[in-house]
């Protein structure tokens, strides 16, 4: 048989289903025996009229085949040949090099049906040489067909298709056979896969074919990309050298001791030792990290496959949380509604929540500034497709704002839009005063009502009213003339930050289903939107009952409380979390979330983790506040295992999770309806009365989530709402296609007064809200320990890194002390968490063991504070002492300090690589982790002791957002030293080694008999502490290099100590002392 020189991809066939599916075929699933390939009625196949009779069938066949024109990669002029076999006239079957395809080796003909009528009889000899089929041998790259087995001894699919005969009709729908363009059979249903895709759509991140929306081809939404051998394997084989290397040197440490100084070599291993440790709790769940990408323009094929029409994306309710607009200035939260407003969403699918912890009319009026302002904001957005679409970082940058822009009014637009963005800038920065002067008037008038009653009292004939000054509430009021609920400028009872009533204000209503475009007759600033859809997201503004006498358990219980009121009125099965100075940087980003969310195997991802990036950071990164190291690295290292960890902000929430819920079950341990409350999408019901877990019975939902039946009813429909399409084969929890294109119903009047009794500070009581429902209490770290609650209940998480630009964009403290109280705030946690049910040594086994490993690193870095700040001080003990850790400076301590070394420096190169990090990103990294373990990590250790032992609870302030004006210096902030107790170690650290250094050269210089070994040996240790604390002293210098006083007097004081103490220790003797201090002694 002839070969093609070049090499063709392998066709795969697939069959339909009769529910429009499309299921592939391979060598294991296609039955030879009574299979043929169905050929679609193509321009070359059409069925036949009238039927032909059978003496006129070769002759017919004949003239199609002469008539019709050559198939691509056919031959002309095709002659056929008729089957041997008695009392037929069939014909045998052609391959696609024209050649008769013949089932043995010995060549007889033989037609397809006689073949497939010898078969079912049983007979399996060849007619021609009576004995088995014997395949011919052949080239599988020369042609669609497969090697059969020899135990079957079948002719091949692809050779015993039929050919239906037709005539070519005059129209025909090319469009809806032609797959691919790849065409070098001709038409036909025959699928030609790409080189790493499948056709059954099975698991693994493998191609399929589905239908939601006509006969669509199937594509994963998202792919798991692993990191390349070349640098993996190196990584991990660098961790085992290392492993082994710190355990044979831990183990020469021990064994050589030094006599001269045991206590300094006591205190040096148990560092060391606990050093050791650490590093293989941080190393170890980084073994296995994976990269991931997206595919927007399937999804779209998928779920929006008509702008037209409505689309089938499940609803994402976004939740920004504020608490005081002094710290965390309205504008900066304004922007990030904006940003979410605009985003590129389905508008009836996205609902805004601005939950006000701190209840001020400020927030309010300016979210209603937010709103006015949106109305040209995002359709301007939509039309010109801004990028950022926060206005602020919008209007900041520093590009030419004309790049890839081509319609002709672009310029006039943005220059009408700048300047209605300034004046709405003007009115937010002057609501403090508009609401001061309009409070004043109003309580001026209040005033002179209640004199104007007394004075007509009096002229009555009242001669018991005294006419006195009138003093009434100074209270705060809106501008329709009416008091303010929430929280007074004035504090007042029943109007403070801790006791006001709840407020629930819809400023945006829900969108409609359908699209609407602006008119020309609405043009009031001259921008044309007659082609832009002006719908508007829902925006709510959310502030909780607040009373005296309940805990109000801070950001966590103010999220819960949007949980619930976001479950009455939108209830989005997804739910964006992001702070108030978090913005939309890409308007993809939830797109890009839904991914993953609703592909194959999405059913058991509780949350999506978008790194957390940051503006106004100073180019050098002093402090390390960008942490690129932990979400470049660790996060990504994570997501090779169950999943990254929750950190807060820039997180996309499953609500079905969120409600403490365990995930679907896989498929190897269980079906469909051994879960119930798991119902598979034909059923397109919930069934809540026969939940597989005693505790999840509907009973005892109202004991977990609160007496409200409407939040109850809503529970089931988030469920379904939030699994993927039942396309998906693979998928056992799906819903059925179209289910989400039904538009939902307008809210009313109940909703809102339910939405607002959710929100009371007396639901959550006898509920398991904060304790498995919600956003977890008892911890200042919240966020962790949600994520931590969700892993431990068997849900995975994945970590969503956008290719094209970052997903969110946000402020961090750039001040030192800002920085350290940032610090302390997140091991003060990590120690609550360690002392606390929370502890992953008490997890389940659902939990990864790896993921324990990070988990269990969380809870117990903070402790390593305290070995590392006794660390930080041998090197100056051993200057003073004239001691070293080792007894002598051996080639064996020399040789395993090399290598330790290396393998550190090698590793963090190669993570470098795999990561992305910048090498000067993971230097600042490693100067500040020493700068929070010698003064945050320390006090956080210290305030979790006296909580834990003695009940102390723990106030933290909020971190403040600057807004700074452009005019101003970017990084004046940096510069700012504001003074802490938190500083005192780092300082007393530095002062000591600096002390340490000059006495020790002192005493080897004027020594009798200098021991360089020991000074070089302290001296060069000293040198690594005080090179990793340089960022601390720049930052102690401030901008003219002016330092506090105080910085000063305490390091002064606690150096002199020090050295007192230590010489009252261990004083020096005889000529050591004279040498030591130049020939003088005191006596």
């Amino acid at each position: 048989m002839a070969t093609n020189p070049a090499k063709k991809p392998t066709v795969k066939f697939a069959r339909k289903t009769s529910s429009g599916r499309y299921v592939s075929l391979s060598r294991e699933d296609v039955d030879l025996m009574n299979y043929t390939v169905h050929m679609p009625p193509t321009p070359d196949n059409q069925p036949i009229n009238e039927p032909a009779a059978a003496g006129d069938r070769f002759d017919s066949t004949s003239r199609n085949a002469a008539s019709r024109p050559p198939l691509p990669g056919g031959k002309r002029g095709l002659t056929l040949t008729p089957c041997e076999m008695p009392e037929c006239d069939g014909s045998v079957e052609k391959d696609e090099q024209g050649q008769d395809a013949h089932p043995c080796e010995c060549g007889f003909k033989i037609c397809n049906d006689c073949f497939v009528d010898a078969q079912r009889s049983g007979e399996i000899n060849c007619p021609g040489c009576k004995e088995l089929y014997k395949v011919p041998e052949f080239d599988d790259n020369e042609s669609s067909f497969s090697a059969v087995p020899p135990a079957q001894q079948h002719w091949t699919a692809s050779r015993a298709m039929s050919a239906l005969q037709s005539s070519q009709p005059a129209k025909f729908d090319h469009s809806q056979w032609l797959f691919e363009a790849q065409a070098t059979y001709g038409y036909g249903n025959a699928f030609w896969p790409k080189d790493d895709a499948s056709v059954d759509g099975g698991g693994g991140g493998d191609n399929g074919i589905g239908s939601s929306d006509g006969d669509k081809q199937w594509k994963p939404l998202a792919h798991r990309i692993p990191i390349s051998a070349a640098i993996i394997t190196p990584y991990r084989l660098l961790i085992l050298i290392r492993l082994i290397a710190l355990g044979f040197f831990l183990t020469w440490r021990i064994k050589n001791k030094n006599h001269d100084a045991i206590w300094l070599w006591g205190m040096s291993v148990v560092c060391e030792i606990w050093f050791a440790f650490s590093w293989i709790l941080d190393q170890l769940p980084k073994l296995h990290p994976i990269n991931r990408s997206t595919d927007l323009s399937a999804l779209r094929d998928q779920f929006d496959p008509s702008p037209a029409s409505p689309s089938d994306l499940p609803s994402v309710d976004v939740f920004v949380s504020t608490a005081d607009p002094d710290k965390e200035p309205p504008l900066v939260t304004a922007n990030t509604i904006l940003s979410i407003l605009a985003a590129d969403y389905p508008v009836d699918k996205l609902s805004c929540y601005l939950s006000d912890d701190g209840g001020s009319l400020l927030t309010f009026e300016a979210m209603a500034e937010a709103a006015a302002f949106a109305a040209l904001w995002v359709p301007f957005c939509r039309k010109h497709d801004i990028e950022p679409r926060s206005p602020e970082s919008y209007f900041g940058l520093r590009r030419d704002p004309t790049k890839n822009k081509r319609r002709q009014d672009f310029v006039r637009d943005r220059r009408r839009v700048k300047r209605e963005y300034d004046e709405f800038k003007v009115r937010v920065n002057g609501l403090p005063d508009a609401i001061r002067r309009r409070s004043d008037a109003f309580n001026a008038r209040e005033e002179m009502k209640q004199m104007r009653r007394m004075k007509e009292a009096a002229a009555a004939g009242d001669q018991d009213v005294m006419i006195e000054v009138v003093k009434v509430k100074k209270a705060t009021w809106m501008a329709d003339g009416t008091h303010w609920p929430g929280t007074w400028a004035v504090t007042a009872p029943e109007h403070g930050k801790g006791d006001h009533a709840s407020i629930l204000q819809v400023m945006l209503k829900p969108a409609m289903a359908e699209a609407i475009y602006g008119r020309e007759s609405e043009q009031q600033l001259g921008i044309d939107f007659t082609e832009v859809d002006v719908r508007l997201p829902m925006l709510v503004y959310v502030s909780r009952e607040k009373r005296p006498g309940y805990d109000h358990n801070k950001k966590a219980g103010a999220m819960n409380a949007l949980v619930r009121a976001s479950a009455v009125m939108s209830n989005g099965p997804f739910i964006l979390n992001l702070d108030c100075d978090h913005y939309i940087y890409n308007a993809v980003a939830i797109r890009e979330a839904m991914c993953f969310l609703v592909d194959h195997g999405g059913e058991n991802i509780c949350f999506i983790q978008f790194p957390q990036r940051f503006e106004g950071i100073d180019p050098n990164d002093r402090y390390a506040n960008n942490n690129t190291v932990f979400f470049d690295g660790n996060m990504r290292a994570l997501d090779g295992l169950q999943g990254p960890m929750y950190v807060g902000t820039g997180c996309i929430f499953r609500r079905f999770a969120l409600y403490g819920f365990d995930p679907p079950p896989a498929a190897s341990d269980s079906t469909p309806s051994a879960h119930p409350h798991f119902v598979v999408a034909e059923t397109d019901s919930f069934r809540p009365q026969s939940f597989y877990d005693a505790e999840l019975n509907p009973s005892f939902l109202p004991k977990r989530f609160g007496n409200s039946s409407a939040l109850v009813e809503s529970i089931p429909i988030a469920e379904l709402q939030g699994r993927p399409l039942a396309d998906y084969q693979s998928s056992l929890y799906c819903r059925p296609s179209g289910l989400l294109r039904i538009p939902r119903p307008p809210l009313s009047t109940s909703t809102i007064s339910e939405a607002v009794a959710v929100i009371s500070c007396w639901f959550e009581d006898k509920t398991e809200w904060g304790d498995r429902v919600g956003w977890i209490y008892g911890s200042v770290t919240e966020d962790v320990v949600t994520g931590y609650r969700m892993h431990n209940r068997g849900w995975r998480s994945v970590y969503c890194i956008t290719a094209r630009r970052d997903a969110f964009r946000g402020s961090a403290p750039i001040n030192l002390t800002d920085r350290l109280h940032q610090v302390l705030r997140w091991a003060t946690g990590s120690v609550e968490i360690f002392f606390s049910r929370n502890n992953a040594l008490l997890a389940s086994n659902r939990l990864y063991f790896l993921q324990r490993v990070a988990y269990l690193n969380v809870g117990l870095y903070p402790f390593t504070s305290v070995f590392l700040l006794v660390y930080c001080f041998l090197p100056a003990l051993s200057l003073f002492s004239g001691h070293f850790i080792v007894e002598t400076l051996s080639v064996s301590f020399l040789v395993y300090l090399l290598v330790i070394s290396i393998t550190l420096t090698l590793l963090a190169v190669l993570e470098v690589r795999w990561s992305g990090v910048g090498l000067e990103e993971w230097w600042r990294n490693e100067q500040f982790w020493l700068i929070s373990g010698t003064s945050a990590h320390l006090a956080a250790v210290m305030q979790g002791m006296l909580k834990v032992v003695a009940g102390i609870e723990i106030s933290f302030t909020l971190t403040a957002k600057s807004a700074v004006d452009e005019e101003d210096d970017a990084f004046a902030d940096l510069y700012v030293v504001k003074w802490t107790s938190l500083m005192i170690p780092p300082i007393t650290i530095m002062m000591v080694n600096i002390i340490a250094i000059a006495v020790g050269f002192a005493r080897t210089i004027y020594s009798s008999r200098p021991d360089w070994s020991k000074l070089l040996g302290g001296g060069f240790f000293s040198f690594w502490v005080l090179i990793h604390l340089y960022p601390f002293a720049k930052g102690l210098m401030g901008r003219r290099g002016k330092t506090p006083t105080i910085v000063f007097v305490w390091s002064g004081l606690i150096a002199i100590t020090i050295s007192l103490l230590w010489v009252a220790i261990s004083p020096p003797q005889g000529s050591e002392a004279a040498a030591a201090m130049g020939g003088f002694q005191f006596t």
